[in-house]
């Protein structure tokens, strides 16, 4: 079951769609935030992504693709940090924060999949 187009995974289009919803929400930040949260949880959320495209790069070396499917993990990981503040500060309802989160979760249950088993991807 090897796909050979990371566009292709399941992981890469929930990874994306969760990207672009950050993206959307985010534009309703104050100003102040643009530096800060802003930008880190648009950089987090959209680096998932991009590590998925080069763990598939290099797809015939295993630790290669396991070590980039390990720092989307991680970044998708800080992505959920940025959710945190962001409802904490109420810059998103509690409603769209459990939605983002759950697109976070899966999204991590995923890519952990992918680390444990290379050879299925």
């Amino acid at each position: 079951m090897s796909v050979k187009n990371f566009k292709e995974t399941k992981v890469y289009r929930l990874a994306f769609d969760l990207a672009m919803e950050i993206f959307e929400v985010s534009k309703t930040f104050p100003n102040e935030e643009r530096y800060s949260l802003t930008d880190q949880i648009r950089r987090s959320s959209r680096s998932v992504c991009a590590n998925i495209d080069e763990s598939y790069r290099k797809k015939s070396y295993p630790a290669y693709f396991v070590s980039k499917i390990s720092d989307a993990d991680m970044e998708n990981s800080e992505t959920s940090v940025w959710l945190d503040f962001s409802v904490g500060c109420k810059y998103i309802s509690e409603e769209k924060y459990k939605a983002l989160s759950e697109k976070n979760k899966e999204t991590g249950r995923l890519l952990g999949h992918m680390v444990n088993n290379p050879d299925k991807y």
